[in-house]
């Protein structure tokens, strides 16, 4: 029997999408329903976000909003002006393919002290997958993007998908990104979700392998952090400190993460279920900004909320029989409905053995080869 309010009372970060468009790319393995439609945020909805969360950074300097789900700056400069305007005293963020970005887009982004999360996969070899709407390879447009980052001094993040997490290829990936001069990576091994039905599983051993190399090669020029590894080293770190600096992620309440769709509904834990609808479950939401606070829905979620009952069941059966749960804290949402056939309660994901256990096992093996 799961206990009750295992969510926060206050989400660290809100996750806004101004755009279901994500022009001009089309990746194959996008997750998102309506990635070719222009659907735009309307000015009320951030309005309304803003609201709540103008009180929480108010406590909170380090309160994120990140504008994602979609590609961003597909929303034009004058809207996404508008859309942020509301709120005070938060870090505005964006992930973006970076393809549309040039000299206006870059006084954009610093006359509103934006954080920057680039998407690329890695060198052209490595991002095949990203291709544009008219099919052709996407390597060179975010490259092009990402050189005006440079060029203007603008710092910025990357995300990388991994759709083969080849050990071979790890010290070339990271390279890459050392050579661009990334401040952080974070790298997502390619999942089956959402509209991305046709995915190949990763091999755990191989990815084991991967991590593994990888953590090799950051160890060998640690010019950048890389997400994951410290991950890993934050779990280590609370482990041997007794909790008392960081709790270890199966003992922490969950961020909420609310995700505020274009049209003000809000989906909480897992952005990757925005946009999509269940015979059971209806769309997800918790419920719509411009009908109730963002504040309340949060308090509320786990009220109004059916399938969050469901998950709690999930990562209960998770801690009952996965012994990589006390790293992990229970494999995420979007992750169980669209691996085990639109049930919340199923256990162990693909995303599970190749990003967390993988991960873990992997990092370790590094650490117990370089070990003094």
């Amino acid at each position: 029997m799961h206990s009750a309010f295992r969510l926060a009372a206050k989400p660290r970060s809100v996750i806004m999408q101004p755009t279901t468009q994500c022009l001009p790319m089309d990746c194959t393995y996008c997750y998102l329903p309506f990635r070719k439609v222009k659907h735009l945020m309307p000015a009320a909805v951030a309005e309304a976000v803003a609201a709540a969360v103008n009180p929480w950074a108010a406590d909170d300097p380090a309160f994120e909003v990140v504008w994602h789900g979609g590609e961003p700056l597909a929303t034009g400069r004058e809207h996404l002006a508008a859309l942020m305007a509301p709120f005070k005293g938060v870090q505005h963020s964006v992930q973006t393919n970076a393809a549309l970005v040039d000299d206006a887009w870059c006084e954009f982004l610093l006359e509103h002290g934006v954080h920057v999360g680039v998407s690329i996969d890695g060198p052209a070899d490595m991002n095949t997958h990203r291709i544009t709407l008219a099919g052709h390879p996407g390597f060179r447009v975010t490259m092009r993007g990402i050189e005006r980052l440079r060029h203007r001094g603008i710092p910025y993040s990357a995300i990388a998908v991994v759709s083969d997490p080849d050990p071979d290829d790890a010290a070339r990936f990271y390279e890459f990104f050392a050579e661009l001069g990334v401040t952080t990576l974070g790298v997502n091994v390619e999942e089956k979700e959402g509209v991305n039905t046709g995915s190949k599983v990763a091999d755990p051993v191989r990815a084991t392998e991967f991590w593994a190399a990888l953590a090799d090669a950051w160890r060998g020029n640690p010019v950048m952090r890389l997400r994951e590894v410290q991950r890993v080293v934050n779990f280590a770190g609370a482990v041997l400190q007794g909790h008392e600096t960081a709790p270890l992620p199966a003992s922490s309440l969950w961020d909420p993460l609310p995700t505020v769709a274009y049209d003000g509904g809000v989906v909480m834990l897992s952005p990757e279920l925005a946009g999509f609808t269940d015979l059971r479950f209806g769309d997800f939401t918790t419920g719509n900004v411009l009908k109730d606070g963002l504040d309340v829905l949060v308090a509320e979620a786990e009220k109004r909320t059916p399938w969050i009952t469901e998950f709690w069941d999930g990562v209960d059966a998770c801690r009952a029989t996965c012994p990589t749960f006390a790293f992990c804290g229970g494999a995420h949402p979007a992750n169980r409905y669209f691996e085990h056939g639109g049930r919340m309660d199923g256990t162990r994901t693909s995303y599970c053995t190749t990003s967390k256990i993988a991960l873990l096992e992997g990092v370790t093996r590094h650490v117990r080869t370089y070990r003094p």
